[in-house]
């Protein structure tokens, strides 16, 4: 049975594109790095994790793409086949197409996506705590209906336990107003679409000031500190 469609991220996010990187860079300027290092390390770790479970990626959504940032990174995991990103911003879709879009990389505004049940992998970033509390269930059936029977989904969001992850979206316009959840809130409404969870880790630890730690970060994912989370999840 379909579900409804989602309306994860306010089509308003039409509205800041053409602000939306000077926006972000504002707020990650007091870790000193880039949107592009942050893509790139938690696509890495990403990696890592499936090649442990011996995963490969094929088929692959990224939910709540935006502008595609993303993809590039998703394309050179392991395995893929193709990228679809979607997302409710037709602006954000442009602007992906344009600077992301290739033979086996594609984005649709989601509702002209219907979940087929037929992907490998499923990837979101920072995309829930944009999503009003009561509309998350609905996007995260979407996910789960999209993914085939043993398909991996990718749950990453922002870790509201660590102080200066709250001081960074405080810093950015569009987040401020949003609604954050923690890693147990997350589990808890993944367990209810019916995935299990595989694993949970906690990521970047250290900013750049401080980047002679960094690896360290290994032995710290366990805790629940780092400014962002991954919640690794199984379709049955």
């Amino acid at each position: 049975m379909g579900t409804d469609t989602p309306q994860h991220r306010d089509p308003e996010f039409d509205h800041v594109i053409e602000s939306y990187d000077a926006e972000l860079a504002q707020g990650l300027a007091v870790s000193g790095e880039s949107k592009e290092f942050f893509a790139e390390g938690r696509i890495t770790w990403l990696g890592e994790c499936l090649e442990a479970l011996e995963f490969r990626a094929g088929d692959v959504l990224d939910f709540g793409c935006g502008a595609g940032a993303a993809a590039p990174f998703l394309s050179k995991l392991p395995g893929v086949r193709s990228v679809l990103g979607v997302d409710v911003s037709p602006k954000s879709l442009r602007v992906a197409q344009e600077l992301h879009g290739g033979p086996q990389v594609r984005f649709e505004v989601t509702n002209q996506y219907r979940p087929c049940g037929a992907l490998d992998l499923a990837f979101c970033n920072g995309v829930f705590h944009h999503i009003p509390v009561a509309e998350r269930s609905a996007a995260v059936r979407y996910v789960f209906e999209a993914l085939r029977p043993g398909g991996h989904f990718s749950f990453w969001e922002n870790n509201p336990w660590n102080p200066g992850t709250r001081y960074v979206m405080s810093r950015v316009p569009f987040d401020r107003d949003a609604i954050t959840l923690s890693v147990l809130q997350a589990k808890r409404l993944l367990r209810s679409a019916g995935f299990e969870v595989v694993r949970s880790d906690f990521l970047f630890f250290f900013p750049r000031a401080l980047k002679a730690l960094r690896p360290l970060e290994r032995r710290l994912a366990s805790l629940p500190l780092g400014a962002q989370y991954q919640v690794l999840v199984r379709k049955p």
